[in-house]
């Protein structure tokens, strides 16, 4: 049963050439020189004999790898994944524990981009996503959070944690059958397995994708929102996922935005998504984006000035992906002037990323919104009449703030923070103007404050 494709590998690439109507010129240029290296736990993966095909094993797979899955398939009653290599790094492969380890990073190529949960910077912002997505990856089999499904905008991190979940969970266990696909390729699979059928004249294209998707353990899809609108791979997912939710199976999907806000969303899909967990992801904070920009730098051994990252993380609050492009900005230039950089150098450098002088709007609320953040309390329990320390210093703060950043009267002040007399503000602001004359990790505080409200 091991070398069933080896021994049959002649009657399978026939096979393909009589069923597709591949020419003879292109049967002996594509097919004929293919051999079949290893087969091991149903992934098959092919020698391409670069001497005579050349180093194309992306024209090979786009042109023949469904072909030569169906046909597999309809010679041994095997569903397996099909790979290629090129024959020059064979030697890279010695059939031992590093074959598996080599073999599972090219069936899981974004295993690659190195993302894990070592790497993911947790903060308030993100803290619920990644405990869910951790409690996924330990134990994936409890489906208590099926479907776990992760939301917010580009470059927030919903990736990172989809491969952190995938690479877990191969790492711990690679019997399990884990499989990570964006939206855009599985509607690509999708078109091409139709235009498979149609060539054929039969639905084995279709078959041999619904097996691919329908036989895993674990399925991660990637901005399901590219779906919405594509008939034919809106059906194929419906189905796919009730399949596996079915049948026990793990099931993480991402999006832009969560279901009961995608506005053409079949309600099929939206009873179906809301009936597991439905974590957002905001963006990063100022010491989020210090930690994210001080990990990249201790990661790559980079030594870039402190001042120059804090003017970074003060300064974009979009997603990481932003940070992360500022920050390369800086290592480019670095790289290829051989120099340091320091900070006037740096804002003229990301003069097109950093707009300095665009500052939000500073409002009562937003202060309200800011402080209660830093101190991960309930914007409500400000409001409140309590006077527990943990919530009086929060209060006089904010009371502070909106009297140094905005030109609201004390009165107007305390109207906004619930109902109070402008005598109580005046108070609570001398008090911190008292305690900031002493109390240095307060005036931090502060600062950090600040920094978040980009004031």
């Amino acid at each position: 049963m091991e070398n069933s494709i080896k021994s049959k590998w002649n009657e399978i690439i026939n096979h393909v050439k009589d069923e597709y109507n591949v020419s003879n010129l292109l049967f002996r240029t594509w097919l004929l020189p293919l051999t079949v290296f290893s087969e091991h736990n149903n992934q098959v993966l092919i020698i391409i004999d670069e001497e005579k095909q050349g180093s194309a094993p992306d024209i090979i797979s786009n042109k023949y790898k469904m072909p030569l899955t169906v046909a597999i398939e309809e010679i041994t009653g095997r569903q397996v994944d099909i790979d290629f290599i090129l024959s020059k790094d064979i030697s890279k492969y010695d059939n031992t524990s590093d074959e598996v380890s080599s073999l599972l990073l090219r069936k899981y190529p974004y295993l690659n981009s190195g993302h894990s949960f070592h790497t993911f910077v947790v903060s308030s912002s993100n803290s619920m996503a990644h405990a869910a997505s951790l409690a996924v990856a330990e134990n994936p089999a409890a489906q208590v959070y099926n479907p776990l499904f992760l939301y917010g905008n580009s470059g927030l991190g919903k990736t990172h944690l989809m491969h952190s979940i995938a690479r877990y969970i191969i790492e711990a266990d690679n019997k399990l059958k884990v499989m990570y696909v964006t939206s855009e390729v599985f509607t690509n699979e999708v078109i091409e397995a139709i235009r498979f059928n149609r060539t054929k004249g039969d639905s084995s294209a279709t078959a041999a994708l619904k097996e691919k998707y329908r036989n895993v353990d674990i399925l991660l899809i990637d901005d399901i929102q590219f779906i919405i609108g594509k008939e034919s791979t809106q059906e194929e997912f419906f189905h796919t996922f009730n399949t596996l939710y079915e049948s026990g199976k793990q099931i993480v999907i991402s999006s832009d935005k969560p279901p009961k806000d995608m506005e053409l969303l079949d309600e099929r899909f939206r009873s179906r998504f809301e009936q597991g967990i439905i974590v957002d992801i905001q963006p990063p904070d100022y010491e989020t984006s210090m930690a994210i920009l001080q990990k990249i730098c201790d990661t790559k051994n980079i030594k870039i000035d402190n001042s120059i990252l804090d003017y970074i993380a003060t300064n974009i609050k979009s997603n990481v992906r932003s940070l992360e492009g500022a920050l390369n900005v800086i290592v480019l230039y670095t790289g290829l002037k051989h120099n340091t950089v320091d900070l006037e150098m740096a804002k003229e450098l990301l003069r097109n990323q950093i707009s300095p002088d665009h500052k939000a709007k500073i409002t009562i609320d937003y202060i309200l919104d800011i402080v209660a953040d830093h101190f991960h309390i309930e914007k409500s329990l400000i409001l409140s009449t309590r006077k527990t320390n943990d919530i009086v210093l929060p209060r006089q703060l904010c009371m502070f703030l909106c009297k140094e950043l905005t030109n609201f009267s004390f009165k107007e002040i305390g109207s906004a923070l619930g109902g109070r007399d402008h005598s109580t503000v005046i108070h609570g602001v001398n008090k911190i103007m008292e305690k900031i004359e002493v109390d240095e990790i307060l005036k931090n505080s502060i600062d950090v404050i600040k920094k978040k409200l980009n004031a």
